[in-house]
């Protein structure tokens, strides 16, 4: 049995390794139609015809303890690639274990539903999953994974081998799988699902389109490292909305080569808070342009709303991005533009060429454990253009906070606490 599942992880880490180094180098996706406009996705209907397919059909138990792979393999490849019409996974009441699997597209079943009402818990052996990710799904138009229940990373034991892949310069360093790793995909639903201690990050979304990510908890203790809750790149349209994340990383990471993002009514907490970036570390990482981010709260992160750049090494550029209708409570950073990325304070390197032109923060409240409230460290070679700060009201305590602009000239309006800076 052990050589078996042997064999079937290094073939699964095969074809990941292998699409993935067949998308390296293409183009950024562009959204084209979505399949879901207009229609109301938070409800789970059954289609005329659709096969369900239950995974307890195929051998596996819920009882927490058997390896459930190999029945979790078979019954997806029976609703994937043996149906011809609607087709449903089903992962009934129990905790299931398994361990990395790679769900590839596209699928003959004209539409696929992954529901799951139990719980799945990933295999605590991190040498399992070396050069990979927990659950990778790849290449679908159109798939929904839905049903209140939950993907457990089981990843304490793991969290001692994390690496800081932001310090890394080389590209070599190793993340700890994601629970859910979407490349690839376009009319993406994921909703209504639970999140928790994953190994790496909880949810990866690259080189996707037309997606939504809907009422997700997604939860980890503040002091798991590398844990970010939604982590986007090279995506178009994506929509996050009513999410909870309480994590060790960033709630939200965003990061080169995007377009078009929406985020609202996230709640984040305990958490890094919500950044774009970094910026400018690779060569040829594309732009971030068009990202909307309003009506959330933030309680006791260590930063709130940021874009990190790093000094002295890549172009980049994000635009039109827009931060508003924000409520925070004790966050130590609440604004922060932040151009010399783990360089200072006292950074000799040289400015940023990440370009940052039409950021937007507006009536965002609450309270502040940081006198800085609002710190603007832009680049001395690209100073950032058309920012403006209005409505702000951070608070600590009675002691009044402040605002800095290194080179930028923020456009200040409304109530402004902190003052503009001098």
């Amino acid at each position: 049995m052990a050589i078996a599942k042997s064999a079937s992880i290094l073939i699964i880490l095969c074809f990941a390794l292998a699409c993935n180094a067949d998308n390296a180098g293409k183009p950024d996706p562009v959204a084209g139609p979505d399949m879901f406009s207009n229609k109301n996705v938070a409800k789970d209907v059954l289609l005329p015809g659709e096969q369900i397919v239950n995974v307890q059909d195929f051998g596996a138990k819920g009882d927490g303890k058997f390896d459930c792979t190999e029945s979790f393999m078979q019954a997806w490849a029976k609703t994937c690639h043996q149906s011809s019409g609607p087709a449903r996974l089903y992962v009934p009441d129990g905790r299931f274990v398994v361990s990395s699997m790679y769900f590839n597209g596209p699928c003959n079943a004209t539409s696929i539903t992954i529901q799951v009402q139990g719980t799945v818990l990933a295999t605590t052996d991190i040498s399992e999953y070396e050069n990979g990710d927990w659950l990778f799904f790849q290449n679908h138009n159109g798939l929904k994974i839905v049903g209140g229940g939950t993907f457990d990373g089981q990843g304490k034991d793991s969290w001692q081998y994390a690496q800081n892949c932001e310090s890394a310069n080389d590209g070599s360093c190793a993340r700890n799988p994601s629970n859910l790793y979407f490349s690839g995909n376009s009319n993406l639903v994921v909703q209504n699902i639970r999140s928790v201690n994953p190994k790496g990050f909880h949810i990866f979304v690259t080189k996707c389109t037309n997606v939504r990510l809907r009422k997700l908890k997604l939860v980890a203790p503040g002091t798991s490292p590398n844990t970010d809750g939604i982590h986007v790149s090279h995506s178009d349209t994506v929509i996050m909305s009513r999410n909870t994340i309480a994590t060790g990383d960033d709630c939200v990471s965003l990061i080169p080569g995007l377009r078009n993002i929406f985020i609202n009514k996230l709640k984040c907490g305990p958490g890094h808070g919500i950044s774009i970036g970094s910026l400018g570390k690779y060569a040829d990482e594309g732009d971030v342009r068009g990202v909307r981010i309003k009506n959330c709260s933030l309680t006791g992160t260590t930063n709130g709303l940021r874009i990190k750049a790093w000094p002295e090494r890549y172009p980049g550029a994000a635009s039109d991005v827009s931060f508003s209708d924000i409520i925070m409570k004790d966050v130590k950073n609440p604004i922060i533009i932040d151009q010399e990325y783990e360089c200072y304070p006292d950074c000799k390197k040289k400015p940023s060429l990440v370009k940052l032109q039409n950021i937007h923060f507006s009536n965002i409240r609450g309270t502040t454990i940081s006198p800085l409230a609002v710190d603007l460290r832009c680049s001395g070679l690209f100073p950032c253009q058309g920012v403006t700060i209005r409505d702000i009201d951070l608070k600590i305590g009675l002691t009044p906070t402040t605002s800095r602009c290194v080179n930028t000239r923020p456009l200040f309006g409304g109530l402004l606490m902190p003052p503009a800076c001098a």
